[in-house]
């Protein structure tokens, strides 16, 4: 029963609101909490983000690059780092009490609650978020949309602040050597997939292409988040005759991702108004070009030379996600530059978005947040 009630909330708040109204341990949370003391020395915590069973993924990965290379502990911390597309939990008693006690704040802002993503239930989860982040001795936005999102629905906010990317290993992340035949050509489509219209155009696309001729084959990872999404995906692949032609991965964690990138050709992500997608950075770590929509912070992080993205509105009350025709033809007009794009698509994340730059950056404002 409680499943069946749980499945008739919108999915983004149920994941928005988990961290914020986890009633029944919040009075042990608050009692450990109390515990909680300043740190003299350049220490950082992330408010049981990274220890509370919760997958780490999305927004949330950078924490554990901060994790490996500064000095963290969750109870004696001169810093406290929340992304806000993983909250701590109960994280304006937390914010409080840090600034109670002297530990600086930095907030790292995601994406938004919207109409089109988040309905009538936007302003009830903007509001945590607008909060928090006035709270903040220092804001990073994940991308120029993101902060203009920010603006528009959580308002002006004097809080210092700056526009950095979502970093990736690139030691982690890179080509396959050597890379797999080109034959079939071997698309991916990986990540949350929060809509049925971006699994179910990725489809169409994949029957386009092969009654075209070209021999393509597709990998759907990561988990659907619509009612009765697996029965939905493997009915239109029956519609559309492509039950040899689609392989299905329902999950995959970070120690899976870079074999699962190295072994396909070409990222396909569709997914409409994405404010900075961990999954295209890492898989053009890979060196996998990408083909997508053109909203969000994706045109921020492909360029021209690395994929060709479905041009779109920027419109907040409707998805425009790509059809199938459209992400079609952007492939085949990818298609005689892979190699080309594949190279660049490489070059453009180890120049952009390495993680050792983005620790740098963090450590230096940081640094300067506790002079």
């Amino acid at each position: 029963m409680k499943e069946e009630i749980s499945s008739l909330i919108p999915w983004k708040i149920r994941e928005g609101f988990h961290s914020l109204l986890n009633l029944p341990n919040s009075r042990a949370l608050h009692e450990a909490r109390s515990a909680i003391l300043r740190s003299e020395n350049l220490v950082i915590g992330f408010g049981g983000v990274l220890d509370d069973g919760r997958p780490v993924h999305g927004g949330a990965v950078k924490l554990l690059a901060l994790r490996d290379a500064m000095s963290c502990d969750e109870r004696k911390f001169s810093v406290l780092y929340a992304v806000s597309s993983s909250l701590p939990q109960c994280a304006e008693a937390l914010f409080e009490l840090c600034r109670a006690r002297g530990i600086k704040i930095l907030w790292n802002q995601n994406g938004v609650g919207y109409p089109a993503w988040a309905g009538r239930e936007s302003e009830r989860f903007n509001r945590p978020m607008r909060r928090l982040r006035e709270m903040a001795d220092f804001v990073i936005y994940q991308s120029q949309f993101c902060k203009e999102s920010a603006r528009r629905f959580l308002g002006p906010c004097d809080v210092p602040a700056e526009i950095l990317f979502n970093p990736v290993d690139v030691e982690k992340f890179q080509p396959a050597s050597p890379r797999p035949a080109c034959q079939p050509l071997r698309l991916l489509a990986a990540g949350t997939h929060g809509t049925r219209d971006r699994v179910i155009h990725v489809l169409d696309m994949l029957a386009i292409l092969r009654r075209e001729g070209i021999d393509a084959v597709l990998t759907v990872a990561g988990n659907f988040q619509w009612p009765n999404g697996e029965l939905d995906f493997q009915k239109h692949i029956a519609r559309r005759g492509l039950q040899n032609h689609v392989q299905r991965v329902a999950r995959f964690s970070q120690a899976d991702a870079a074999s699962l990138y190295t072994s396909h050709h070409v990222l396909i992500h569709p997914k409409y108004m994405d404010p900075c997608p961990t999954v295209v950075l890492e898989a053009m770590a890979c060196g996998l070009p990408v083909i997508g929509s053109g909203s969000g912070g994706m045109p921020e992080l492909v360029s021209e030379e690395c994929g060709v993205l479905v041009s779109a509105p920027m419109d907040y009350d409707k998805f425009h996600t790509p059809t199938g025709e459209e992400l079609a033809d952007a492939l085949k007009n990818a298609l005689p530059r892979l190699p080309e794009m594949s190279a660049a698509a490489r070059a453009n994340i180890v120049a952009r978005f390495s993680i050792g730059p983005w620790v740098d950056s963090r450590r230096r404002v940081i640094e300067h947040l506790l002079k």
